[in-house]
């Protein structure tokens, strides 16, 4: 995660008081995490950790938006974040709206998503499904 990355991160946090910060289980994304949590400096409720490949991703998904946070950040690989995002979407009350990407999940669609690229320019998916 570049410098650049994690000051846009932050910004589209904007006013949030809360946050979940979810993370693959790879080193990257998981240091990632970490230094969105220590620059961010408010209430973290939860972090969680998913694998790359699971059964499900119940369990984690129900830790993931179970706390309803001011926002979601996510930290992961595209694989296993493809996987969660269908949990999410099937078994919670998750929105994409209040979650916030980092560059390595910046080509993944949804309406609402908004993210980080590693320059430090943003993005948002505003294309609607009606």
């Amino acid at each position: 995660m570049t410098a650049a990355e994690l000051e846009a991160v932050l910004r589209l946090l904007g006013p949030a008081r809360h946050i979940v910060i979810g993370t693959a289980a790879d080193p990257a994304s998981r240091a990632a995490g970490e230094r969105i949590a220590e620059a961010w400096g408010g209430l973290v409720l939860a972090t969680v950790t998913w694998p790359e490949t699971a059964a499900s991703w119940l369990r984690q998904a129900r830790r993931f938006a179970a706390p309803n946070p001011d926002a979601w950040v996510v930290s992961a690989t595209p694989a296993g974040w493809a996987g969660m995002t269908r949990r999410l979407l099937l078994s919670t009350s998750w929105s994409p709206r209040r979650t916030v990407l980092t560059a390595a999940l910046a080509g993944f669609s949804l309406p609402g998503l908004r993210g980080a690229h590693a320059d430090g320019t943003t993005w948002e998916n505003s294309w609607s499904t009606s």
